[in-house]
């Protein structure tokens, strides 16, 4: 297995996962927040999307375009204070784009040379393309422990 094919079954995996933990999560269930000033499961769904197609088009990837209006209510500082569910968007929406989404960054990682990988990351926090391609599972699996904490607090089984 080469580098591209492991961050390939990376972001499969962890796309997987996401989707088996909010399964039987409704969209109400998606808007409580587990804790108060905690982000609700909704916002972080948004949150991943955008953060996902920022990075990667700062690596050079082709990622599709996000909604009218998507970034602002869940790319910005501060988008994560809305609760209200006429204006943020349904669940099933959210996946839909999430699997577009993750597709382009799927295709887009196979096809990084390792020089490619080698070069400066888009922010300042990441160090090169290959610490971004790897940022895709990573930042997923940070947000599924949060959703895991509304699971419980939901009395939904325990997953993993």
């Amino acid at each position: 297995m080469n580098l591209n094919d492991h961050f390939a079954a990376e972001l499969k995996w962890s796309q997987d996962i996401l989707k088996n933990h909010v399964a039987d999560l409704s969209d109400a269930d998606l808007l409580v927040r587990p804790v108060p000033g905690a982000n609700h499961a909704n916002w972080q769904l948004g949150h991943l999307i955008c953060a996902e197609v920022g990075i990667y088009t700062g690596c050079g990837a082709k990622m599709p375009e996000l909604p009218a209006g998507f970034k602002d209510m869940y790319g910005t500082k501060g988008s994560h204070a809305s609760d209200d569910a006429g204006k943020l968007a349904k669940k099933a929406d959210l996946l839909a784009l999430f699997d577009k989404v993750r597709a382009a960054s799927i295709e887009w990682v196979k096809t990084v040379t390792p020089q490619q990988f080698e070069a400066k990351g888009p922010v300042d926090f990441i160090p090169n393309v290959a610490a971004a391609a790897g940022l895709g599972s990573v930042h997923l699996a940070m947000h599924l422990g949060q959703i895991q904490v509304l699971r419980r607090k939901l009395g939904k089984p325990v997953i993993f």
